[in-house]
């Protein structure tokens, strides 16, 4: 059993790679394959062919980046943190190992 310390919602910075620096929130994540797609981070461009539904053309599309290249923003001091869990009144939850604060 993995242990993820980061989910959907979070706003994350990307540590090594073509995007290095970059930060933005993750829109999914991919659990089998230990992979993540983070808003305007790692883009390609398809070209689409033109249907009913769709005009076609050029589309932008964030690919996925491994889980490992990304690190959580700590919202106290907005910097990279890495996350351990602890159980506070009898919840278990995320902290900042940075600042000590709980991330909701």
């Amino acid at each position: 059993m993995d242990k993820w310390r980061i989910k959907k919602g979070d706003t994350v910075q990307v540590i090594t790679g073509k995007d290095k620096g970059a930060r933005g929130e993750i829109l999914s994540v991919l659990r089998d394959e230990r992979r993540v797609v983070v808003k305007d981070v790692n883009v390609c461009v398809r070209h689409q062919k033109p249907s009913m539904a769709n005009a076609g053309g050029l589309i932008k599309k964030e690919k996925s980046i491994h889980a490992s290249n990304v690190m959580l923003i700590d919202s106290t001091d907005d910097k990279p943190t890495r996350v351990e869990m602890k159980i506070v009144d009898g919840k278990k939850v995320r902290v900042s190992k940075r600042t000590g604060s709980v991330i909701s």
